[in-house]
């Protein structure tokens, strides 16, 4: 689906498979894309557990398409209200932010660049494949900008604030290896093998109980904003439910 706006949606039983497919500029990304990956989250059968994200080609996606920074999507900005340009941003904003949904477990399969809104795009996901030869770099400072598409709040998570900053100031480029050992991919395979540990990964988060994903993800999407005695507190209370589901009324 939706092909023509650069990237389609494709989906098959529990397993949803979103791709990039503008390989001839890396593909590089537009607002149209972002409307459809926009949309791609109402698109979704309810029997949908994992969602892949993938770029065709030589990369994952090498960030904004600077073709559009002269259409009317980015040079209206500075022309609107402060709330409206806002919304609009938000607008782009939730072509990522849905791969955050409780209900999913999103993963990205990451091959050369990943720059910029490429690399917000596979931190939006909860899991991250990369290829030997990828690529991650923050650039949005190379341009004057500010990362914007949800990708500073996830990037502080997963490596601190001293090294998120050090990346986004400088926008420098992040090589595999060291994406390994900063804890930005889960996993490190040769180029050749990304679709089938990709399936191998799917293949073992389908394999639990879908319910007990659910509950495991919202507890751990919220750990750190909660205090021991409160994180305690809500293992007990899914463990509840899950125990009565199983074993009980599920009352």
């Amino acid at each position: 689906m939706n092909s023509d706006s650069g990237v389609r949606l494709e989906c098959d039983g529990p397993v949803a498979t979103v791709t990039l497919c503008r390989p001839d500029v890396l593909n590089a990304q537009t607002p149209d894309m972002w409307r459809a990956l926009r949309n791609f989250a109402g698109e979704l059968t309810g029997d949908v557990r994992v969602v892949v994200v993938r770029g065709e080609g030589r990369a994952f996606s090498a960030g904004l398409d600077r073709a559009v920074l002269g259409g009317g999507d980015f040079t209206d900005l500075a022309a609107l209200p402060d709330d409206r340009a806002a919304d609009r941003i938000l607008g782009f904003q939730e072509a990522f932010t849905w791969l955050r949904r409780p209900d999913l477990i999103t993963i990205a399969a990451v091959q050369g660049y990943a720059i910029g809104a490429g690399f917000q795009l596979a931190l939006g996901c909860d899991l991250r494949i990369l290829a030997d030869d990828a690529k991650l770099a923050m650039a949005e400072v190379t341009l004057g900008l500010v990362p914007d598409l949800g990708g500073t709040k996830r990037l502080v998570e997963l490596i601190g604030y001293a090294r998120a900053l050090e990346l986004c100031v400088t926008g420098r480029r992040v090589a595999a290896d060291e994406a390994a050992t900063m804890g930005l991919a889960n996993l490190v395979v040769p180029a050749a093998d990304l679709p089938s540990a990709t399936a191998d990964l799917v293949a073992a988060v389908l394999s639990g109980n879908r319910d007990a994903v659910i509950e495991i993800k919202a507890l751990l999407a919220t750990a750190a904003d909660r205090t021991y005695p409160d994180a305690d507190r809500a293992e007990r209370e899914a463990q509840v439910r899950r125990a009565k589901t199983l074993f009980g009324t599920g009352d």
